[in-house]
């Protein structure tokens, strides 16, 4: 994974020289900012999880391209603890003024908010979207002392095994957690849940045999399962990814339906003014519209997907709302 991460960050160089040549086709967004005299200086992407996860992933990935687009550095920071809230409560405490933006995992924005786990924080009152950086099924894997090659025979495994399988989550709320629950309930099955602090400690006691049973986006995966350390029983949508066509689909292990996609966006506290927030994602919509960056993302398993503020602020609504339902049948509540 920390290899996978090291390639990814390589190649965004790589990425950010290249657009750099051709940026009288991407610079379409530099004269409304000049007028605004914004960015001035550097700006910071708070990922409040630790490095080496999807949330990071996702902020490093558009980091660079968007810097070179705004014509200022675009540097990330992560800043984890306490569920999250750290990282969050940075940025609504710095100025608002578009130099600090948070980078919002699915799992922080609407599982963690669905069951009260930001505190007084609500991140759709707190924040606007910038816009939707990815949209990705997550992979269901499995230590490979597991005697189980597709998610019928886990399914099988655990049911002659109750309490017996561990799985791994980031804490009460995160998408490991709400997702293996729904799962749970629609397979009927019981598994032991076992929070973590970051994707590296998660992974680290998955590969020991610590942890039978993990749900994750790709990115802190792929390389572990094409690597034989850990095995993939499929994806959690209906269809195969198709970064990953080896890789059974949920449908293809007979379930369908479950909403389970793990997506990021990039958010700003509400205060920053509108013409700030709107250079922001014409500058994220061009940076994600490069080939190059998508095809990086693709061969990591993360598939590239851009929203504007409007539908991620509806779908972010949308899920809270879904996710407090699941949260209030499984009698998940708040650490």
């Amino acid at each position: 994974m920390e290899q996978d991460t090291k390639l990814g960050r390589r190649a965004l160089m790589g990425g950010a020289l290249a657009m750099t040549a051709g940026l009288g086709a991407t610079a379409l967004a530099r004269p409304a900012l000049a007028q605004g005299k914004f960015p001035s200086r550097p700006i910071t992407i708070v990922v409040p999880i630790p490095a080496g996860g999807g949330t990071d992933y996702a902020a490093r990935l558009i980091a660079e391209p968007m810097g070179v687009l705004l014509g200022q550095p675009v540097v990330v920071e992560n800043r984890p603890g306490g569920n999250d809230v750290v990282g969050v409560t940075s940025v609504l405490r710095a100025p608002q003024d578009g130099y600090t933006l948070l980078m919002g995992y699915c799992g922080t924005m609407a599982g963690r908010a669905a069951i009260g786990g930001l505190g007084a924080i609500d991140t759709v009152a707190d924040f606007v979207p910038i816009g939707q950086v990815s949209d990705t099924p997550q992979l269901f894997v499995v230590h490979p002392s597991v005697p189980a090659k597709t998610l019928q025979e886990f399914v099988a495994y655990a049911k002659a095994n109750p309490g017996q399988v561990n799985y791994a989550s980031a804490g009460n709320g995160s998408m490991h957690h709400l997702g293996t629950e729904l799962l749970k309930s629609r397979a009927g099955i019981d598994m032991l849940h076992v929070p973590y602090r970051g994707t590296g400690e998660t992974i680290s006691d998955l590969l020991a045999g610590r942890i039978q049973f993990y749900m994750n986006s790709p990115p802190p995966l792929v390389s572990l399962v094409r690597d034989g350390r850990v095995r993939a029983l499929c994806v959690s949508s209906n269809e195969r990814h198709p970064g990953l066509p080896d890789i059974p689909s949920l449908a293809e292990n007979g379930m369908r339906d479950l909403p389970l996609n793990v997506w990021f966006a990039l958010y700003a506290p509400r205060n920053v003014p509108a013409p700030i927030r709107a250079a922001l994602t014409e500058a994220m919509r061009t940076a994600l519209a490069q080939e190059d960056l998508k095809r990086r993302a693709f061969e990591a398993g993360s598939l590239v997907r851009f929203e504007g503020p409007e539908v991620v602020a509806e779908r972010l609504r949308r899920e809270i709302g879904g996710w407090r339902q699941i949260a209030e049948a499984a009698n998940i509540r708040a650490d």
